[in-house]
């Protein structure tokens, strides 16, 4: 019978397709990437008969990749965000080694920088004390500077890991094209879809995930069209779109992630969103240029509250002290693409009013600064002249030459500030540890009047060191060296000649108080006093912390970084793990169930083989019979 016989075959071939199939599966059990495929069989068109419709056999419609989009979608979201935490994770770790170490970080050395000024103030002539200061003076100095090359030295990386994950994505991209080529090909020809093809491409896919963001949009005939994100097409047909860097339009040594358009660089960093790339970019813009400048903002604090009272002070040598630290000064960095020839110039002004961001420059008709970070603007006072500076957020700012429209200058206050930090002070007997002035009570007084130690208020006064006699003309009146009138009032500051001091108790007609030259007072300690006194006050972020307290929120602050970053990463690793099991319940290969489809298929292979026989015997049958 001719209809069995084709029944019969259609059933035979169906089945090994079938087998060939489950045995391809199997084969591939442990390979990345592999979607389980089966083979989908419809039913041939039936015959008509008198009696009925009588079926005509089995065909193979196709076989196809069990597959869910929606599924491998999620998988590799959950890749981008894992790898974007994990990237975070491991390189403020390393930071936060770096500056929270509880014997060498930067809490450390400031609180042994102190220690080493009180030493000293507890015995201002001993030549040793004085020396074991300017040693860890410069210990400080030192470890500052290797914070500060240690992290340019992971900026530095940065780069070099950018420059390879920029390369890596376009080689990724490359493939990627080349596959859809060889699909949409593939699926024209034979109408039917190159399963292995199509996992190569999502293998490729999902390695493009870890670095950046991805999104995927099918295409009708076979090609996979990928983005970064939801913007930047890096994969458009058969066409891909090579990732590079360029330099940051104003820092040539920061590397940005950009594409070539219209023979220009485009930075499309913004795009790249998660993955390692991503999280490269987000430590440095979060983590790393911000622990940079609040780094150069403590130096800044240091310096300026050591500098200001060292100056105020008296050496061994009966001379007033200088600097005692040199620092670095704020950089300026211009676009790139300005028109004019302004040049711009900025100093610290006060560093307790740094507030660590970077700033943009703006000429548009006239000059405005705006917060790098935010956008904000930030009000300038002054004229931006040599004579009458720019100042904003401790800033003193010179604008010489002419800009035109749209030139742009960036400010970065402290982050190269401890490029330049060094000790000045030559000698142990350099160090001015006493006040150049000191206070007196005439042995003869009746009264019960007290005088504080005088505190400099203006070094530079040229008749600082000269001596001031205050005699009371009665209970509430006193004259300066025989001249004036002035009226007394317990507490209230004195201030001739660049010092200022105060007078309380009750004094009488008579008594007398002297300010005069204290350039014997090998044994004063006054000025380092009051520079620990300064150190230990709240001088940072406008007067709400000390400088202690700033090493200590920075450290806090990136420890808390990397400690989110980590919970981050292990949440996403829950999630990744959570949704590679739920694809691969659908995609992978279950041996247990491929065993199955084995026997059954070898048993329905081997009923149809037994139809074939049977059909073959009623044939013979039917010939036999004609043969009589």
């Amino acid at each position: 019978m001719a209809d069995v016989m084709s029944t019969a075959v259609s059933g035979l071939l169906a089945f090994q397709r079938g087998l060939d199939t489950t045995s391809q599966n199997i084969a591939n059990a442990a390979t990345a990437g592999y979607s389980r495929q089966r083979v989908e069989l419809v039913t041939r068109p039936a015959q008509a008969y008198g009696s009925g419709w009588i079926g005509a056999g089995v065909d193979v419609a196709t076989v196809a990749r069990v597959y869910d989009s929606f599924l491998a979608t999620q998988v590799r979201s959950s890749a981008s965000s894992f790898a974007r935490y994990d990237t975070i994770a491991t390189e403020a770790g390393r930071l936060d080694n770096v500056l929270g170490d509880s014997s060498t970080g930067i809490s450390a050395a400031f609180a042994t920088l102190v220690n080493a000024f009180q030493e000293v103030a507890s015995d201002p002539a001993s030549m040793t004390s004085r020396q074991a200061l300017l040693s860890k003076a410069k210990i400080f100095a030192d470890q500052l500077t290797g914070y500060d090359s240690r992290m340019r030295t992971f900026a530095a990386e940065l780069n070099t890991r950018i420059t390879a994950g920029a390369a890596e994505v376009s080689t990724l991209a490359d493939s990627l094209a080349r596959l859809n080529t060889q699909i949409v090909d593939a699926l024209g020809r034979t109408g039917q879809p190159p399963n292995d093809l199509l996992d190569q491409r999502d293998r490729l896919i999902d390695q493009l995930a870890t670095l950046v963001d991805v999104s995927v949009v099918p295409e009708d005939n076979g090609a996979a069209n990928v983005y970064l994100g939801t913007g930047q097409p890096l994969v458009i047909g058969s066409t891909a779109t090579r990732l590079t860097t360029a330099p940051d339009p104003f820092d040539p040594t920061k590397l940005t992630i950009a594409v070539r358009a219209n023979g220009a660089s485009v930075d499309v960093s913004s795009q790249v969103g998660a993955g390692s790339l991503g999280g490269l970019l987000e430590y440095r813009a979060q983590v790393l240029d911000p622990a940079r400048d609040a780094l150069g903002r403590i130096a800044a604090g240091v310096v300026s509250l050591v500098n200001g009272q060292h100056t105020q002070g008296l050496t061994l040598n009966g001379q007033l002290g200088g600097d005692f630290f040199a620092l670095g000064s704020p950089t300026v960095l211009a676009a790139a693409g300005n028109g004019g020839n302004a040049v711009v110039s900025a100093s610290l002004a006060d560093a307790s009013a740094l507030t660590g961001h970077d700033y943009l420059l703006e000429f548009n008709g006239a000059w405005q600064l705006r917060d790098a970070s935010s956008g904000a603007t930030v009000s300038l006072s002054g004229s931006g002249t040599s004579a009458d500076p720019f100042a904003a957020d401790g800033l003193s700012i010179v604008v010489a030459n002419t800009p035109t429209a749209g030139d742009r200058f960036r400010i970065e206050p402290t982050r190269d500030l401890i490029g330049g930090l060094r000790v000045l002070v030559g000698t142990p007997a350099d160090i001015a540890a006493a006040s150049p002035v000191r206070s007196a009570v005439a042995a003869g007084n009746t009264g019960s009047g007290r005088i504080s130690a005088p505190t400099v208020v203006d070094a530079t006064d040229p008749g600082l060191r000269a001596t001031v006699t205050i005699e009371f003309t009665s209970a509430t009146t006193y004259s300066v060296n025989g001249a004036g009138s002035f009226s007394y009032a317990p507490g209230s500051p004195i201030a001739v000649n660049g010092w200022s001091a105060t007078i309380d108790g009750a004094p009488a007609t008579g008594d007398r108080f002297t300010i005069s030259d204290n350039s014997g007072g090998s044994g004063d300690n006054a000025n380092l006093l009051a520079m620990i006194a300064a150190l230990e006050s709240a001088s940072m972020s406008g007067g709400t912390a000390s400088i202690g307290e700033a090493a200590t929120q920075l450290v806090a602050g990136i420890g808390t970084q990397t400690a989110q970053a980590q919970s981050n990463r292990d949440a996403f690793q829950i999630v990744h793990d959570q949704d590679v099991a739920a694809r691969d319940s659908v995609s992978g290969v279950n041996l247990d169930e491929e065993a199955a489809n084995l026997i059954m298929l070898q048993q329905a292979y081997q009923a149809a083989a037994q139809l074939i026989s049977v059909a073959q015997a009623m044939f013979d049958s039917l010939l036999d019979a004609t043969r009589r």
